[in-house]
């Protein structure tokens, strides 16, 4: 890519927040890598530990994910021995997840790395303009 072509791109939103996004990602792989989890997994893992049992389905709604993209991510999971699928005593025709004892514990250790990770990633912004920008991602994903 040449100069000018940079030059073009970098005031184009999109553009800065995919090369922004590949960076964390390339950061946080080997950061994650020593707890066997992606990033894609550990969203899976967050979202089954916030407290309320839920279904395949409703975690992939929460995630917004399609049905075989999420079927995916949990047949990874449970053959990392991470989560486990029971039946919905409420409804046998869904699928409840939960989370391990492995589970829990990757979930903490690469939370805290992917944690680590953002932070320095975010460094440069400086505390306030780092809380600020997160605040404002949070706008536009939920809006």
């Amino acid at each position: 890519m040449t100069e000018q072509t940079r030059d073009v791109l970098a005031g184009r939103l999109g553009y800065l927040l995919k090369h922004a996004q590949q960076r964390l990602v390339q950061a946080a792989a080997p950061a994650m890598a020593p707890f066997g989890i992606d990033g894609r997994e550990l969203a899976v893992l967050t979202v089954l530990a916030a407290g309320v049992p839920l279904s395949q389905q409703e975690a992939a709604d929460r995630l917004r994910v399609d049905r075989t993209t999420m079927v995916t991510l949990v047949d990874a999971l449970e053959s990392k021995g991470l989560v486990e699928r029971r039946r919905s005593a409420a409804d046998r025709r869904k699928n409840i997840i939960d989370l391990t004892e492995a589970g829990q514990n990757g979930l903490r250790g690469a939370g805290a790395a992917r944690d680590a990770v953002e932070r320095e990633f975010l460094a440069p912004l400086g505390e306030a303009l780092a809380g600020e920008f997160v605040r404002a991602l949070q706008i536009l994903a939920s809006s």
